[in-house]
């Protein structure tokens, strides 16, 4: 598919809220099924992995909690006992993604490996080392697929990226330690676009670069801050059909969209309304949970709570894994694609002509 020499960007409204502190509690990450089944893993109440779609209905959980289990010994203190993280149990999830035959695959950062499960929550296996050396992880992070379904994991503690074949096998790394182009200090989220083009969200420099399928560095945008283009530990990262690209901005409560120039376009923060599934639970609660909410502010409760994730459907809905706020906040891009005969050369002090 060819990108478009230009969009009309007709607006990007807030479209609803779907998820609940019973379902969707404490969300990390999301993944688009077939279906219409949206994945959220979880680290609250509600279970590491839950189902819902964007009518906001349940469909069940999987991928049981180890509440309990300490973490293996190389990431305890001197002496501790080292519990193992059960086959199907998920320590401290990340993030999740599903293949061509929706094979659901979740990053544990707190086990150092890769879960698989299929639609309906069976557990298929796990692979994942502790170490640094090839093919060893230190803390996975964002997961993501090429179009040949192979995998790259971002690293954390390693400061890298490393790619894998689906089931594990090592296929190649870059990245070192640093703030210089190509190297990182502990990146989190990734995502490749249509074109094999890579992008990772460099936390702790507080930026995003992008590289090509070669691994060979492409450019960088963004630096510490709360302006537009700066942020405050990037964290998922999402590029849509027409190259545009979405940066949840964690500390700064916020996702920000730029073009696929890396030139900012705007920031979302928030316009939740109540779910459906959570008024459910209110009239179905006591009636302090009615008072305290009768009670709020909506300008407070309408915000985003430090999102950790954003994902891009095929319709141009963006989905937002709102943390600290425990639901899903949804949008909907409205842009009409043009052609180069249909568009001005790029102009060098460019102005909004309405």
């Amino acid at each position: 598919m060819t990108r478009p020499a230009g969009l009309i960007r007709a607006g990007f409204p807030y479209v609803k809220t779907i998820g609940s502190f019973t379902k969707t509690s404490i969300p990390f990450d999301l993944a688009l099924g077939q279906e219409g089944r949206i994945y959220v893993i979880c680290s609250g109440n509600s279970g590491p992995i839950s189902i819902i779609d964007l009518d906001d209905g349940d469909h069940g959980a999987f991928g049981a909690p180890d509440f309990g289990f300490r973490y293996p010994n190389h990431k305890c203190k001197p002496g501790n006992q080292d519990w193992p993280v059960r086959d199907g149990a998920i320590l401290r999830p990340c993030q999740i993604i599903v293949d061509k035959n929706e094979l659901v695959y979740v990053s544990d950062e707190g086990a150092d490996r890769i879960s698989i499960f299929n639609r309906q929550g069976e557990f298929l296996g796990k692979w994942g080392e502790h170490g640094s050396g090839d093919g060893q992880i230190n803390r996975p992070a964002g997961i993501a697929f090429d179009a040949d379904e192979n995998m790259y994991l971002v690293d954390t503690l390693n400061h890298r990226v490393q790619k894998f074949t689906k089931d594990g096998r090592f296929l190649g790394k870059w990245g070192t330690f640093g703030n210089g182009d190509g190297e990182f200090n502990m990146p989190w989220g990734i995502a490749i676009d249509e074109l094999g083009d890579i992008y990772v969200a460099d936390w702790r420099n507080d930026r995003v670069q992008k590289f090509d399928s070669n691994m060979n560095f492409i450019f960088k945008f963004g630096k510490s801050g709360s302006g537009d283009g700066e942020f405050s530990r990037p964290s998922g990262i999402a590029v849509d059909k027409d190259g545009d690209i979405y940066v949840a901005d964690t500390e700064n409560n916020r996702v920000q969209l730029f073009t696929q120039e890396a030139r900012f376009v705007q920031q979302f923060k928030g316009d939740a309304i109540i779910s459906k599934s959570t008024l459910d639970r209110m009239f179905t609660s006591n009636k302090l949970s009615r008072r305290l909410r009768e009670s709020g502010s909506l300008d407070l409760e309408k915000l985003l709570g430090r999102p950790r994730s954003v994902r891009i459907d095929d319709q141009g809905h963006m989905f937002i894994a709102d943390y600290e706020c425990f639901r899903i906040q949804v949008y909907k891009k409205h842009a009409y694609p043009l052609s180069e005969d249909e568009i001005a050369p790029p102009l060098r002090s460019p102005v909004l002509v309405n």
